[in-house]
Order: C-alpha cells, then sequence, then structure tokens
C-alpha cells in the first residue's frame, strides 16, 4: 500500500515519524513550504515534492482547518482513501470522487517535542467498513488507543480537548505573568503543576481539586483579588472560583 502525507507541519512531521518507527512506509510527503519539507525528509528519510502530487493508495491531509478543502482538490486519483487529520471538520469537508475518512490523533504536536506514540489516542472514521479496518489497523500499529468515532462524537472530542489542553496552557502562561512580574522563576511551580496532572491519572479531576474556591475561603479569595492589578487577570480570577462553586455548590 502506497502512502503519502500532504503538509509540512507538526501533525504531517509526527505522522510520518510514527509510521517511520513503526515500519510503515510513506511513499512521499508533499506541500508547499519547501524548506519545512526538507527538514521533515532529511531528518525521517522520506522524498517530498512542492510540485507533482504521486499516485498513492491512501493519502493522509495533514494541513490547517481552513485549506483542508483546497488541498483536497489536488487529489484527481478516485481509486484510493483520502483521510484528514481534523478533530473539528466532517469528512464531508473532502472535495473528490475518492473514499473519505478521517484519522484524528488527539495530542498537541510540536516538531522539537519527542512523543510516545503508542500512548496517543487515534479517533477514525470512514465511509465503508472494510476502509475502517483499514485505518484502525494502521493505526493499532501505531498506538494502544484506537476507536472509532463519528464526526458527532469528534466535535465533542475537540471541545474537551480545548477545555483539557489549550484552557489549560493558556492558564499557565497567565501564571507566569504573574510569577514573572514578582522575579520568580516560573519553573519552580513545574512540580506543582506536574503533581495535579499526575493526580487526576489516579482520580477523576472534580476529586483532585484543592484550593481557596474549594474550601470557600473567601479571606484568601479577596487578598488574591486584591492583589490583581490586571484587570483581564482579575477576570479570569474571578469566573474561575464563581465555576469552581457552582460544580461544588458552596
Amino acid at each position: 500500500m502506497k502512502i503519502i502525507i500532504i503538509g509540512s507541519g507538526n501533525v504531517a512531521y509526527h505522522l510520518a515519524k510514527a509510521f517511520r518507527e513503526n515500519k510503515i512506509a510513506v511513499s512521499q510527503l508533499f506541500g508547499r513550504n519547501k524548506i519545512d519539507l526538507q527538514f521533515i525528509s532529511k531528518d525521517l528519510g522520506i522524498p517530498f515534492s512542492t510540485d507533482t502530487l504521486a499516485a498513492a493508495d491512501l493519502y493522509f491531509i495533514c494541513v490547517s482547518d481552513g485549506s483542508i478543502a483546497e488541498v483536497s482538490h489536488l487529489i484527481t486519483n478516485e481509486n484510493c482513501l483520502v483521510a484528514h487529520t481534523s478533530g473539528s471538520l466532517p469528512k464531508e469537508i473532502l472535495d473528490g470522487n475518492y473514499r473519505k475518512a478521517s484519522f484524528y490523533p488527539l495530542q498537541t504536536f510540536s516538531k522539537s517535542k519527542n512523543l510516545d506514540y503508542k500512548k496517543i489516542p487515534f479517533f477514525v472514521e470512514a465511509e465503508s467498513k472494510s476502509d475502517l479496518e483499514l485505518l484502525k489497523n494502521l493505526a493499532l500499529q501505531i498506538s494502544e488507543k484506537v476507536m472509532e468515532s463519528t464526526y458527532e462524537k469528534r466535535k465533542y472530542i475537540h471541545l474537551t480537548a480545548v477545555f483539557a489542553c489549550n484552557f489549560v496552557n493558556h492558564l499557565f502562561a497567565r501564571a507566569q505573568e504573574i510569577s514573572d512580574s514578582q522575579q520568580i522563576p516560573f519553573d519552580y511551580f513545574l512540580p506543582l503543576i506536574k503533581e495535579t496532572t499526575d493526580k487526576i491519572e489516579i482520580l477523576a479531576p472534580k476529586l483532585a481539586q484543592t484550593g481557596p474556591a474549594v474550601r470557600n475561603d473567601e479571606r484568601i479569595l479577596k487578598l488574591h483579588e486584591a492583589l490583581i492589578s490586571d484587570e483581564e487577570q482579575l477576570k479570569i480570577y474571578k469566573m474561575m472560583n464563581q465555576s469552581i462553586k457552582k460544580m461544588y455548590e458552596l
């Protein structure tokens, strides 16, 4: 089976790397960004092109959500399977006379960060049982966690990921603003962050909650509010505490 990956960003890089580590051959990398493609090609030993998209049995489109439909037009082969890797778009966004699917890895990716692909969940969807099994079997060569998922369910998976990852990282950035303002190294807080994330591997997040809001400690809450001079930070602080209190009916 000939596989081609379209794209040169973080998802394309890590998908190609995951395939290579599990001895799944990728015939070509294709995209517009020659510099990024050259980097991936050299690192993983996969040929690339910015001009000619080769024929293949399976194409993975690993580009931004806004570019998927446009890029999908480039595939003129009707006897193939095409899968995008978006968590927030249906497989029907793919615009061609080929078989359509989605192949969504639930992870945040950076080229500079090594990952244990065995632990990354993959959510797959296809138009036929045979294509679904093909994608499941391919994903199972990479990961221990593979699940069939409709677009409706995948939308909620993506929403959950935004809460669990993107919002949390934004709070890290806000926290660093405060620590930086007081010349406190942010890495001093990393053991606290790690303990929090380690804890939710054995406890449900709701059971792991600590802090002044869940204790309904109004003295500490008012003290903190008085310390915050940034209006946006104060809005976030109050909103988060209100949400915690409501969850625990305080």
